[in-house]
């Protein structure tokens, strides 16, 4: 696992941006073409911000994301399919082929076969991802599920995961918070060939230090990344501030 800490809160974007457009940039002169995994929420920003602007054939580059709300249409300001649209696809040209995450699908099990088919024919190179205040990965909020096979799932949002999506703002109550989402799960992550996880701000600092310093342990997901050969941790000092062994 590397870990870079990023003293300028603003170049945290620009590292974590550097680190995916490395690989790709590989996979596309080994391969060809490449697949990547885009996550969302408050903690991509800065990524997104500097990823659109670097020097990337994104038309020879196939998308996932990682899971949406059910039930919510695109058209909702928290919905990921708006977020990554708005922050990704409408500044870059390309990609050649953007696999959404249907959330407002009317059979939740069909639209989870339906993506773990597509995904099955496209090995990921790269996923960006974040870790939540509850140590979540994706939306596999603890315990969460390290056996099963599946790509995508249909799963129940704790609290503390709906509390942190209204407090960054993308709901202006908690009742209005979904209580469930389909989501890429933990061995699906795990599959891609490499990882660069982009975890800004103190909020996030207890649940960094558990998943990067403390046991492998469905409790925190995110610890998980601990067993992967190729995770590039991107942080920045405040995140950074329980770390033991990493100072």
């Amino acid at each position: 696992m590397k870990i870079h800490i990023e003293p300028d809160k603003n170049n945290l974007g620009r590292k974590a941006a550097a680190c995916v457009a490395e690989s790709l940039r590989k996979t596309l002169q080994d391969r060809g073409e490449a697949n990547v995994i885009l996550a969302t929420g408050a903690s991509q920003f800065e990524m997104f911000h500097e990823l659109v602007h670097l020097d990337l054939d994104w038309k020879r580059i196939s998308c996932f994301h990682l899971d949406e709300y059910l039930g919510l249409p695109e058209t909702h300001p928290a919905s990921f399919r708006r977020y990554l649209k708005e922050r990704f696809c409408a500044h870059v040209d390309g990609p050649k082929m953007f696999h959404w995450v249907r959330g407002d699908s009317p059979d939740p099990s069909v639209e989870c076969e339906r993506l773990g088919k597509l995904i099955g024919q496209h090995p990921i190179d790269v996923a960006c991802v974040g870790i939540g205040e509850n140590g979540h990965l994706a939306f596999n909020d603890p315990p969460a599920d390290f056996e099963t096979d599946d790509p995508y799932l249909v799963v129940e949002l704790d609290e503390a995961c709906r509390r942190q999506q209204m407090g960054e703002g993308w709901f202006s109550s908690f009742e209005e918070v979904p209580t469930r989402a389909i989501s890429m799960s933990i061995r699906q992550i795990m599959k891609s060939a490499a990882i660069v996880c982009t975890v800004p701000d103190q909020r996030k600092a207890q649940a960094l230090q558990a998943a990067v310093e403390g046991p492998v342990t469905p409790k925190v997901p995110a610890s998980i990344l601990q067993q992967h050969p190729h995770v590039t941790l991107v942080l920045d000092t405040t995140s950074a501030s329980l770390l033991q062994r990493h100072q």
